[in-house]
């Protein structure tokens, strides 16, 4: 059902805003703010999951199984981070199948070596544009599901330029993909040059102060771009957030002085959803 709500979407006028997520409260506070979708990032996966950073040290089946805790605690869409389908054609397809059972509506699969960076990172490298064609192909087979959005991401944009970049997009377009992910375009032209050359839908990675311009809805929307992630403003937020706490109870010992800066018990048992969990306990006593 979710996934079929994705495509819904995909096919119906306006910009899809999907903030991101590094575990299943996150994921739960976005759907909370009223958000249609929900994306699951790699990059603040592996620092929820492993505290390390995203160099590609986290596994298919870690990644599937966190993807599966946040897909399990929303009733909106999940686009999940499928990094490089963690090798071959036929390790791709098996990523598909686990994050297919996992409950995911989209997987974003990317041209990079193994290991990945970052998208925002630099010393990124490429596998050859047909190699990834293939992963396409495969991914777009495995699938059980028509519904199961298909996203191809290439990275060529700081390796190789702006114009293999779209290259590259339109051969993952042949390949099968559903949507187009061109990382990091540096201005507002480059934006709309990838536009003007693709025919399928086209996410926009807003990363603040990374190397894409951060522009508003709206203005993505005017551009052409059909999805707009945020995948850290979430991972980002909570940290400074945490950060700042943790530094006023260590100097002064308590953190009596941060009260505003925190929810309250009894607020946050109703977010989490005590009391409906308590009514359904009770059902069955």
């Amino acid at each position: 059902m979710k996934r079929k709500r994705l495509r819904e979407l995909l096919n119906a006028p306006g910009i899809i805003r999907a903030p991101g997520a590094f575990d299943a409260w996150s994921a739960r506070l976005v759907e909370m703010a009223g958000f249609p979708a929900v994306y699951m990032t790699g990059y603040g996966a592996s620092a929820s999951v492993i505290g390390k950073p995203d160099i590609g040290l986290m596994t298919m089946s870690e990644m599937a199984i966190q993807a599966g805790n946040i897909a399990s605690a929303v009733d909106i869409p999940l686009i999940a981070d499928g990094d490089t389908g963690y090798g071959g054609v036929l390790n791709v397809m098996r990523t598909v199948h686990e994050f297919e059972k996992a409950g995911v509506a989209a997987l974003q699969l990317e041209d990079q070596v193994f290991p990945k960076r970052c998208g925002h990172m630099e010393g990124k490298q490429l596998i050859p544009k047909e190699e990834m064609a293939a992963k396409i192909r495969a991914a777009a087979e495995a699938r059980k599901s028509d519904d199961f959005v298909i996203i191809a991401r290439t990275d060529a944009r700081a390796v190789t330029g702006l114009e293999d970049a779209i290259a590259r997009a339109l051969a993952y377009a042949d390949a099968g993909a559903d949507v187009l992910f061109v990382e990091a375009p540096r201005t507002v032209t480059e934006m709309e040059e990838i536009f003007r050359a693709v025919k399928l839908p086209l996410i926009a990675n807003m990363v603040e102060k990374g190397k894409t311009p951060l522009l508003p809805a709206d203005e993505l929307e005017r551009i052409g771009y059909r999805i707009a992630i945020y995948p850290v403003s979430t991972l980002y937020a909570a940290t400074k957030a945490m950060i700042k706490v943790l530094n006023l109870l260590k100097e002064e010992g308590s953190t009596e002085n941060c009260l505003e800066d925190l929810v309250g018990f009894e607020e946050f048992n109703k977010l989490v959803g005590v009391e409906t969990v308590r009514d359904l306990e009770n059902k069955f006593l």
